[in-house]
Formats: C-alpha cells, structure tokens, sequence
C-alpha cells in the first residue's frame, strides 16, 4: 500500500502536528507501507526532496518528503494532486490544523476536488484541534461549515480524542469517525552521557531545589499565566523552587503565540521571577528528554482541561513524570486520568490550588513516585506501533474491494 500524508507542517519545522506526521510515518514504514510526505516549503532541508531514514533492530524505515508547497491556497491542488499520481498512492491522508495552512480553506475542500479526479486515492483525515475559538476566533458558523466540509467530503475522519469524537459524532458522518490517539512526540531517550545532577546543575538547580518543568509552545488554552502566578506563591511562601520552560516557545504555525508568549514573559518580571524561570529554547529531541527528565514534576496547567491530545502531555507521561494538570472535561472509559494514581488534579485558571498541588508532591517523595510509575503505565496505551496499526486498519477497509 502507498499513503500520501498531508501536513502544513514538518521537521525541522517546529509544531506538534509535524512531529506528529512525522512519528506516524515512521511507523507505518516500519509495517511495509510506502509513505510520501506532501508540506510546506518551509521544511525543506537540501534540495527539492529529502529522504529521512531510521533503522530499527528489525525494519528500515523511510518516508519520502516533498516540501513544495509555498502557500496552501487553492493553487496547491495541482501540485498535491499532482504528486499523489506520481506516487500512486491509494490514501491521501490530511492532518488538519487550522493554522499549519496558513487559515486558508482550500485544504478543507481539497477531498471535494479530488472526487472530481478519476481512479482518486481515498481521503482521510486527522484533526488534531476542533475549538473553533483557537481555529477560527471572528468566523463564527461559516467556518465551523468549512470544517464540516472536509470531515463529510473524506472518506474517513480520525479524531484523536474523546472530546472532538463527541462534538463531530452529533453530525451525519458516513462511516462515523475513528478515535485513534497521538503517542509521544519525544522519545524519553537523553543523550548517551546523560547525568541528571550535573544536567540540573546545568540550570542552576541546587541540591535541595525542585525543579519544576514545562512543556509545550505557549498560547491562551495552555495556561501560562496561571502557571507563573501559582510560582509566585510557592515563592512567596518560601519553597526553594524552579521553573524550566522546556522547548520552543511559539512554533512555526500561530502567530497568535508570539503576543501570548509576551504575556506571560511580562507577568514573570512583574512578578519578580526571572532569576526563577529558565528557558531552554527549541533543542535535540535528546536534549529535551533530558531536561524532562532532569525535572522533579512536570506542570501542564490547561485552561481546557487535561486531553490526550495534547502532545506536550503524552510526552510527559511516556517520560513517566509526576504531572500536576487540570481536571479533564470528558473521559472514557480506559484508559483514564486518576487524581493520585497517575496525575493530580487541579481546577483550571486556579493558581492557589496549582500551588496547593505542587507543595503537597515536594513534600512527598512517595506520592511522586506514584504518579510517576502510573504515567509511565498510561503511556503504554499510546505506542507509535499501536497507533500505526489502528490508522493502518482503517486504511486497508477503504481500499478493500
């Protein structure tokens, strides 16, 4: 079988959605499918094309990347339909998030030209993000029918959490849409010679400091303020404490990032915390494992919730942190976020309770280890091999005869 993925993003571009693509080819070659990359020239490294390969103990794994597309207004259908003859591919699989294609509809209604096409690949589709407010903030109904469009002109949509399977299951779907989760971006693989004390002396974290970490671009839904204001008090209230921020801060994707990452930058020296927070920047996967690993809990405050949408979080569980988080608005039924046993659980926009949390773990070394060893369990739930194999399935029913 041959796939075709669609992604407005792509390393060494910074955005979850690219690693994502990225993870989730890897693994489809590594079960005998021929992956080609369609995305942004942005990502291009050497020349038109790049070929990535990654050699496991059992499969050669190799996702051919075209980086072609300048702009993904309607012009881009030629050339993505273009490149999907080439490849004589059987799935065209779009992952969808508003902003890698620049807000721009044409994506939306590329599976409706595509029916138009003779001997056309099937079309999937993957969205990433259904909040409408983050997606498109002033288009109120006429966007939410954009993105209707594309989930009813696929063959078949993928959702990646409970919440957007409950919000698109309300509409006439034909075939309903699949729950399949993201796993991990971030492999928890530090470098060779990693040595956590010298790497937490590396931020200026002392013997009998915690260091707490944060991981993940900053927007308005991540809850970056509620963050440096629940620091605020545990210093103030005298806990020798430390904030990491790990990773890129804005991504390649959003620009709306950029003003809240000036927000929240702004607060932490109003409030007399920069010698507190640190920042590592866009770095090695390795590196960023390390500093994860280097930290004592990891905070992901969401004002939205806790979801295993959320690639920051999954990466956090497979690093199998103690994480402080908010309480989740939907669960199913397994696997579940358990206050306790594998994360704590915080109201959101609630700095005084996200203190309260934090203060209770630093004093309670067997408590962290608790939610640690539950993280690292729930993270086995979402293995790139699994995740492979479920898209992979679906795949197979849309091309059977």
């Amino acid at each position: 079988m041959k796939v075709c993925l669609i992604t407005g993003e792509y390393p060494p571009m910074q955005g979850g959605v690219g690693d994502y693509t990225h993870e989730l080819g890897k693994a489809l070659a590594a079960l005998g499918i021929v992956v080609s990359v369609i995305t942004s020239a942005k990502a291009r490294m050497q020349g038109a094309r790049s070929t990535m390969q990654d050699t496991g103990n059992v499969h050669r794994a190799s996702c051919i990347v075209h980086p072609v597309i300048e702009r993904w207004d309607w012009g881009c259908w030629r050339r993505v339909i273009s490149i999907a003859r080439d490849v004589k591919a059987d799935i065209l699989h779009i992952q969808y998030q508003a902003a890698a294609y620049g807000m721009h509809p044409a994506i939306n209604f590329l599976p409706l030209r595509l029916r138009l096409t003779p001997d056309r690949p099937r079309t999937v589709v993957t969205f990433h993000d259904l909040k409408v407010p983050y997606l498109f903030p002033k288009a109120g109904r006429i966007r939410w029918w954009v993105v209707l469009a594309l989930a009813r002109w696929s063959d078949a949509v993928i959702v990646t959490n409970k919440e957007d399977l409950s919000k698109l299951s309300s509409y006439p779907l034909t075939p309903n849409p699949y729950l399949v989760p993201i796993g991990s971006n971030i492999a928890p693989q530090p470098p060779a010679d990693y040595d956590r004390d010298a790497w937490r002396t590396r931020w200026g974290v002392g013997p009998e400091e915690t260091l707490l970490s944060y991981f993940g671009f900053l927007n308005e839904s991540k809850g970056g303020e509620t963050l440096i204001r629940a620091l605020g008090r545990l210093v103030r209230e005298g806990h020798p404490v430390r904030l990491l921020m790990v990773g890129g801060q804005v991504g390649d994707s959003d620009p709306t990032n950029v003003v809240y990452l000036e927000r929240v930058r702004a607060l932490i020296e109003e409030l007399g915390l920069t010698d507190r927070v640190s920042w590592t920047g866009y770095t090695p996967q390795a590196e960023v494992s390390a500093n994860l690993l280097a930290s004592d809990l990891c905070v992901l405050p969401y004002r939205d919730g806790a979801s295993f949408r959320r690639g920051s979080f999954m990466a956090a569980l497979a690093h199998g942190l103690p994480i402080v988080t908010t309480e989740p608005r939907t669960q199913g039924r397994e696997p579940r976020l358990v206050d306790g046993e594998n994360v704590a659980l915080v109201p959101p926009d609630d700095p005084a309770a996200l203190a309260g949390a934090i203060a209770r773990l630093m004093a309670a070394p067997h408590l962290r280890r608790r939610l640690g060893e539950g993280a690292r369990a729930l993270a086995r739930f979402f293995s790139w091999d699994r995740i492979a194999r479920q898209t992979l399935q679906l795949y197979q029913e849309l091309v059977s005869p």
